[in-house]
């Protein structure tokens, strides 16, 4: 997610193909993938092995680069490039870093073409499909990269270092790793403190607490909730871990494995009813259905509204809002506790790898793209990324001597008042058009603005998963 502005975050599909559930444009990645040309002649030759080049990079070969300029921008990979070109002085000018925000329609006739670059943040509304591109064979496997020595501690394997959960992400269904999630992402119910202390509240640690809380600020003429109704696929970021807490995480695994009758468990229902009541008592800001992620949230950060489910990335990409109340007070929250009768304690969270980084395959200089990704999980270079952006990364540790941010701050503790109680959907990077598409803007914007009962979105979401698991050209992936 990181900005993964995320990682799958700013679709542009408009809702008229969605409701028709036309996969555009991640369908149009499955013919791009399929048919590249291009072979292994035109890789350049490997440098030579040595402690400091661990990965056998040719020394004096260029790189090419592309990222997602999204809420975490590309000054990051930049000040990286910078120290990859010091440990390679003759690459100097030969180092390309570009960025968009169109990944898919930029990239895809170069992986047509067969000369896609050397490392890719695969991320936003354009994102390229990862299941179409592992199936049909598009990328390299990272575990060169993942059993390297770490920058910072030769002693250390690379995979070694980094968070739980990270290296098994980039995994689908077997022993290679096929994408790097590089950000890691706090989700939840994001909020102001200093906009809750002004109703003389706290966060509601329980459903009865948070609907009390929308009636009184709503008397106050605040709103409740708000959220991007253009991209609704946000909801899952404090839905999804609410539907866990409330059934256990077995109920989101079934989901992710696209079992039968999965989207009908009690849980489930639960959960969307919840949601539902938020719209039918008036607690969202009028108008949510038509806001993108940027309109939702500077309504929020302006005090419209109490919480928004969103990614740690929202204090860097609402920064400017939120500097304008210093006593803001940014915090997350975990979802709260529907009832004593919850399988899981309050505090559960979802938190996991965001901002997919991949070395296409038939990358010229794929040495290079994993060695920078080496050099961007270095101590160094993350805790540039953390002071730039409000971010963790991969790296597991790195923030000592920081002073981080309130919101990142708060995800800190978060994470640690979860404990082993934190989850992690697949769904939405298995799956990306079912996610996005068909559950986000198919379903859950429709139920949220009021056009479909949760038993019909849930209804019509287990329709979408059943498709998607009967289609055989969609490649399916097990927990």
């Amino acid at each position: 997610m990181g900005s993964t502005s995320e990682f799958n975050r700013r679709d542009l599909v408009k809702r008229a193909a969605a409701l028709g559930i036309v996969a555009v444009p991640a369908m149009s990645m499955l013919s791009a993938c399929a048919g590249g040309g291009g072979d292994d002649d035109n890789k350049v030759e490997k440098g030579k092995k040595s402690a400091k080049n661990p990965l056998a990079v040719n020394e004096s070969a260029g790189l090419d680069v592309v990222i997602f300029d999204g809420g975490f921008g590309d000054k990051y990979a930049k000040d990286a490039q910078g120290e990859y070109v010091k440990s390679f002085p003759k690459a100097d000018g030969k180092v390309k870093l570009s960025s968009t925000q169109k990944i898919q329609s930029t990239l895809q006739p170069r992986f047509n073409g067969g000369n896609p670059p050397d490392l890719v943040d695969n991320s936003g509304a354009e994102q390229m499909d990862f299941g179409t591109l592992v199936a049909k064979d598009q990328l390299t496997d990272l575990s060169a990269l993942l059993d390297a020595p770490s920058v910072d501690d030769p002693g250390k394997k690379v995979r070694d270092t980094l968070r739980p959960g990270v290296v098994e992400m980039g995994q689908f269904g077997g022993k290679e790793t096929w994408i790097l999630y590089y950000a890691y992402t706090v989700y939840g119910v994001w909020y102001s403190k200093s906009n809750l202390q002004k109703l003389d509240a706290e966060y509601p640690e329980t459903w009865d607490d948070m609907l009390a809380l929308c009636a009184k600020a709503k008397k106050k003429g605040v709103a409740g909730w708000t959220y991007p109704g253009k991209y609704p696929y946000y909801l899952p970021f404090s839905l999804y871990p609410f539907i866990a807490k409330i059934g256990g995480a077995e109920v989101l695994r079934k989901i992710d494995n696209l079992e039968p009758n999965a989207w009908k468990d009690p849980a489930v229902k639960a959960a969307f009813d919840a949601y539902y009541e938020l719209y039918k008592k008036g607690y969202v800001l009028k108008g949510s259905p038509g806001l993108d992620h940027l309109q939702s949230q500077k309504a929020w950060a302006e005090g419209k509204a109490l919480f928004i489910p969103n990614g740690s990335w929202v204090e860097n990409e609402s920064a400017k809002q939120i500097a304008k109340n210093p006593h803001f007070g940014l915090a997350v929250g975990a979802p709260s506790s529907l009832s004593a009768s919850d399988k899981m304690p309050y505090g559960t969270i979802w938190a996991s790898g965001g901002e997919p980084y991949i070395v296409p395959r038939k990358a010229r200089n794929a040495e290079g793209g994993m060695e920078l990704l080496r050099i961007m999980l270095s101590k160094k270079s993350s805790q540039n990324f953390i002071k730039q952006v409000s971010s963790l990364t991969s790296l597991n540790g790195g923030t000592e001597g920081l002073t981080l941010p309130p919101g990142l701050a708060s995800a800190q503790v978060a994470l640690q008042k979860a404990g082993q109680n934190i989850v992690n959907p697949r769904l939405q990077d298995w799956y990306v058009a079912l996610q996005k598409e068909r559950i986000g803007v198919g379903a859950l914007g429709e139920m949220m603005a009021g056009r479909m009962t949760p038993d019909e979105a849930i209804k019509k979401i287990q329709k979408y998963a059943d498709d998607t698991r009967d289609d055989s050209s969609v490649k399916k992936y097990k927990r």
